[in-house]
């Protein structure tokens, strides 16, 4: 008797079976047995008939546990009215590992609790939707560069610098010198670009950052891909086209992950190029007339970027940044020296910035001015240099913050959920 898993379950119509998995749920109806168990790939209802099974057999329905692994024999039978289409008329259940007072419960748990047992929340329905919609936002961000031609290029974990500013690195000992915990992979994807031409960096990165935000962890995933001979209108082309190819393959392919977690999925169909595309100043604008009272020049926080994109029905792109606001290695705006050729892109419903980048600073005594200016040792950018010593070129790219993505597609209330095992400045376990 073949093992199946219940996503194949379609093939085996009025075969006899075996499934491998987890109770999900049981209730009795007398002499009849209901069985739901998940294996990873879906659920589906068992019946167990008294009349059909050993009185052994039967009997053992009564030590199912919620979450016992158990393996099932039974008849696959064609069945509209269930969820998954198909039921199991149940003919053995072995009991691999009984179940005793598994923590989670139907009943309402407090947030706190459920991130405790993390490594058990990851079973549930909606957290399971959850974390393949992940699964589908990552493929989809491998294949839309892997299409493109790009090229993967790893960037290190622990470097000998800083990326964005150097208040938010985690410092360690590294044999007697000082490393930290990458911020971004771009600098390293700047190397990828003067080599191959288009590189993506694909990776956990890490902020310091003393946050207890819905919008902020200590540690995330995110995509820099970097281009060389790319302006800003080329990368905000390409991150526009990016962001509408990740949505709309999510909408496709996870439609019932989607549903689970009661997504309205109306509002993720327009998100269709061309994307709103305003400067800076305009979003200003948009801040003051709307009442904001906000001063040129400071940088947009979370209530700021929700009501820039509350104007939209799509994510919309602000470009042309003060550039004291900005890193070191962005590119100035050769018409107004105040401003970075730097872009943003606000999604919209309330979830901010979900991609950050820019055309970078392509001359080498520029670049070191502003190293100088940021008051950064030289020594550790010595390699990053020598990006402008050797064959400089124009080039920009960006980098998403995959949480901030999923969080938005999903339609989820904090990020923490969008991510196996979230880390924030309070939570280090599980």
């Amino acid at each position: 008797m073949e093992h199946v898993y219940i996503s194949d379950i379609g093939n085996y119509v009025d075969e006899e079976v075996k499934l491998k998995g987890w109770v999900y749920n049981t209730r009795s109806s007398g002499k009849i047995w209901f069985l739901i168990v998940r294996d990873g790939t879906g659920t589906i209802q068992g019946v167990g008939l008294a009349n059909e099974l050993p009185e052994d057999v039967f009997e053992k329905f009564g030590d199912l546990t919620y979450e016992t692994s158990v393996i099932v024999k039974g008849v696959v039978q064609k069945d509209d009215r269930a969820p998954s289409g198909y039921e199991l008329l149940l003919k053995d259940v072995k009991i691999v590992h009984q179940a005793v007072d598994y923590p989670i419960t139907p009943k309402e748990h407090g947030v706190t609790f459920l991130l405790d047992n993390r490594h058990l929340w990851v079973r549930s329905s909606k957290q399971h939707a959850l974390l393949r919609i992940r699964h589908e936002v990552i493929n989809a961000c491998r294949d839309f560069f892997n299409q493109r031609d790009f090229i993967l290029f790893d960037a290190p974990i622990f470097t000998p610098n800083a990326v964005e500013g150097t208040t938010t690195l985690f410092e360690t000992e590294y044999f007697g010198e000082k490393a930290y915990l990458t911020q971004s992979g771009q600098l390293y994807g700047e190397a990828g670009a003067m080599a191959f031409g288009k590189v993506y960096v694909f990776g956990p990165t890490f902020r310091a950052e003393k946050s207890k935000t819905r919008r902020h962890l200590t540690e995330f995933w995110m995509v820099e891909p970097e281009m060389a001979y790319y302006d800003l209108d080329d990368n905000m082309d390409l991150a526009e086209e990016f962001v509408e190819y990740v949505v709309q393959r999510t909408l496709e392919e996870r439609k019932e992950e989607l549903k689970v977690l009661e997504r309205d999925t109306s509002k993720l169909e327009s998100i269709q190029r061309p994307f709103p595309r305003i400067t800076y100043t305009e979003a200003v604008d948009i801040l003051n007339k709307a009442g904001h009272d906000f001063e040129w020049g400071g940088d947009f926080g979370a209530p700021d970027e929700t009501l820039i994109a509350e104007k939209f029905d799509r994510p919309v792109m602000v470009h042309r940044y003060p550039a004291a606001i900005k890193a070191f290695y962005m590119k100035r705006d050769p018409k107004d020296e105040k401003l970075a050729l730097g872009v943003d892109v606000l999604a919209p419903e309330g979830y901010g910035e979900i991609i950050g980048g820019g055309q970078r600073e392509d001359d080498y005594d520029t670049l070191l001015g502003r190293i100088n200016e940021h008051e950064l040792p030289v020594d550790p950018f010595q390699w990053y240099l020598d990006l402008r010593r050797y064959g400089s070129v124009p080039h920009s790219g960006f980098g998403m913050g995959i949480e901030r993505a999923i969080s938005w597609i999903a339609g989820i209330h904090h990020l923490r959920e969008a991510i196996p095992f979230p880390r924030t400045i309070s939570r280090l376990n599980p």
